[in-house]
This record gives structure tokens, sequence and C-alpha cells, in this order.
């Protein structure tokens, strides 16, 4: 029987310095980057290895997933990014800036051996861009053009990977999930009524035919190419002026209308339908708190853009070469299996393995005894690996 270890949780708060000719983040100073982190310490287990979960920006300190690994004798940290709360002006490229350097001050300040990296959800794409570009640095610069350079920020390569419930890509999932009934989109309620999955009165109703499907997600791409065409045309014209650090915010309408949270027969898992995990997805099509809502013309190249984005998990999960496990939940109500599938058959090294948590959610809210499995399967992969003890 495995010991379940009482933890402590340790606030942490550590600084870097960064270039910089303007705040993407609210109010600090400029050109000093000041990160926060919680470190679940169990009680009697020596700090050998330590695992890291980061999210673009979401805040996790509080997962039911942290609480089990630390209670499995794990030594864990959740570190927000700079942009926690707040994507409208994110850069991913400095997200992977952020996770550097809470590596650097876990081994440095706490003397941590190994790493793992804990790829939670959208974490999952931030954790293969960040080894990628850790064992074959190759970004120079973000994709807007403004100079950022990863081949010189000396990333430490993780030595290993743990992807729970985690999608392919932010630009990829965000485009999935676009409303690919607009047309306007200076006018949002002027859409094609055939493509409106919300109209009751839509001929399209589910089960979707397959030609519906391939109609619709045609439609998605075509609009997530559409803002990227008028985002570069801005930020040229900016530049033909002179102003070079010139930014336009824009708002993004109806973000939240994946077929799939409406039809369960698409990519099929245990979820419900006409659920997401933010709620009734109607609802939340038009709420001010979906998917990419604001963005800034900088953010919407680096998140959102399906051509353009780097924080692309599929591209980046065959070039790493680092021990992986992968753990999908088969009554996620945010990532599908053909999400976790995907991931894993990507992975091009040979060290890997696939794990289902049956009827469990994105979160494990209300589900302990699922956080619990998930944390054990964590804990006899990193014990096989030697990780730990």
């Amino acid at each position: 029987m495995i010991k379940v270890h009482a933890y402590n949780r340790l606030p942490l708060i550590f600084s870097f310095q960064e270039k910089s000719s303007y705040k993407d983040t609210y109010a600090g100073e400029i050109g000093n980057v000041s990160i926060k982190a919680h470190l679940l310490l169990p009680e009697g287990v020596p700090a050998k290895t330590v695992v890291i979960f980061m999210h673009p920006t979401g805040g996790g300190s509080y997962l039911p997933m942290l609480n089990a690994l630390a209670k499995k004798g794990i030594h864990t940290v959740w570190c927000d990014s700079r942009y926690r709360g707040t994507d409208s002006a994110l850069i991913m490229e400095k997200v992977v800036i952020d996770l550097a350097n809470c590596i650097k001050f876990l081994k440095t300040k706490h003397g941590y051996k190994k790493v793992i990296l804990g790829g939670w959800s959208g974490g999952g794409s931030l954790s293969l861009l960040y080894q990628a570009e850790a064992e074959n640095p190759s970004i120079s610069s973000t994709p807007a053009g403004d100079p950022l350079d990863l081949t010189e920020q000396g990333l430490i390569p993780a030595d290993g990977l743990m992807l729970i419930a985690s999608h392919i890509s932010r630009h990829r999932t965000f485009t999935e999930w676009l409303d690919g009934s607009v047309i306007d989109e200076n006018d949002p309620e002027n859409r094609e009524a055939e493509l409106d999955i919300y109209n009751l009165n839509n001929i399209n109703q589910p089960p979707y035919s397959e030609d519906f499907l391939d109609k619709y997600l045609a439609s998605q791409i075509s609009r997530n190419r559409k803002i990227t065409a008028w985002v570069k045309a801005k930020l040229n014209q900016f530049r033909l002026e002179g102003d070079l650090t010139k930014e336009h915010a824009f708002i993004v309408h109806r973000t939240m209308a994946d077929p799939r949270w409406l039809d369960p027969s698409i990519d099929p898992n245990d979820r419900k339908p006409n659920w997401c995990f933010l709620g009734d997805p109607k609802v939340v099509n038009n709420s001010p708190i979906g998917l990419g809502r604001y963005c800034s013309l900088r953010s919407w190249l680096s998140q959102w853009s399906y051509d353009d984005a780097n924080g692309d998990g599929i591209r980046c999960a065959k070039e790493i070469t680092i021990p992986t496990i992968v753990i999908g939940n088969t009554a996620d109500d945010g990532i599908t299996p053909s999400h976790t599938n995907s991931l894993f058959e990507a992975i091009g090294h040979e060290d890997k393995e696939i794990h289902w948590i049956k009827g469990a959610n994105h979160y494990y809210f209300g589900q302990p005894e699922k956080s619990l499995e998930s944390a054990s399967l964590c804990r006899n992969w990193l014990k096989n690996h030697d990780f730990i003890d």
C-alpha cells in the first residue's frame, strides 16, 4: 500500500530582467518580470525530482491533480506565467521564457536534479514547445517578426514529460471552437444561417452529416485566416508609418461553437451533450469569457493564428526525445480523444505510454478518486524511470 503523504504548500516568487520597450502585463516595473508559484512539498521526501505545471494563462495552484500528486509523495509546482488570468496580450514565446526561468530557479535555489514537465490542458502544447526548443533551439523572433530569440535563452531540457488532459495546441483548438457561421467580424449577428449550430431553425441538427462538418471546419479555418490577414495588414500599416511598437486591441466574437459539444457522436467519449467545460456552450459562445475573446495583433499571431503560431503540439511532439506519459480522461468535456491520441502518436521517442481514466472529467472536479488514480499512474511511471524512489 502506497503511503499517503502530508505536504506543505510553499508560495514562491522569483524575478528576472527582460529588455522591453513596453509593458504587456498590467503594472510593475518595465523590464522586470515577476513570477509567482506554489511548491507542494511532501513531508519526508528528499528533493530529487520536481514536476512543474504551467499553463499559458490559467492559474491552477489548487487543481485536484496537484494535491493528489503531493499526497503520492511527488514534489509538485504550479507556476503562473506572467499572463495569468488574461491572454489578451499573451506572447507564447515569452511564456516559454517564464517556464525556463522557473526551471532554473527550482534547480539553483531548491536543488532539484530532475525536472518533469506537467502538461495540463493548454499546458501540454506549451510543455512540448518548451522541450522542442530546449533540445533544438530554432525560434529567433515572434510570429509578428518582433525580436525574441529563444536560441539565446539557454533553455534547460526537462528529463520527462507528463501530458494530462492536453490538447494539441492553443491555435488549433481555438479554430475548432471558433463559430464558423460569422460572416462579418464587425457585425457578429451577421451569420450564415446554415452554419449557425445554435440556431434551432437550422436544417442541420445533430447528428451532423460528414458534408456539414467538412463545410463547417472549412469555414472555421477560413475565418481564422481572414482575421490573420487583417492582423498582418494592420501591423504592416503601422510599420510603414514608422511606428514599430504600435498595437491595436480587438474583440473576436462567438468563439465557443464546436459541433462536438452538441453532437457527442463526433470524436465520442463519455461527455454529456449540450455541455462544455465552461458550461452551456450556447451561453459561453456569446459570453465575455470565451476563448480568445480579447486580442492584440501580436498576441493573435502568437496564440491563435492557425498558420503562424509556434506552439503546435503535434509538430513539437515529433522533436522531443524524453520519456513521456499521456493520460486522457474519457468524460473530458473540453479535450476529446482525437487530441489525446494525436499527441501520443506524434511523439517520436519510443519511450512513451498512454492511459485513460474512465469517467473522469477535464479537471477531476468532484472526482477525488479520479485525480488519485491519475496521480498513481504518474507515480508508477516516475518510479519506473528512476525519477523518484
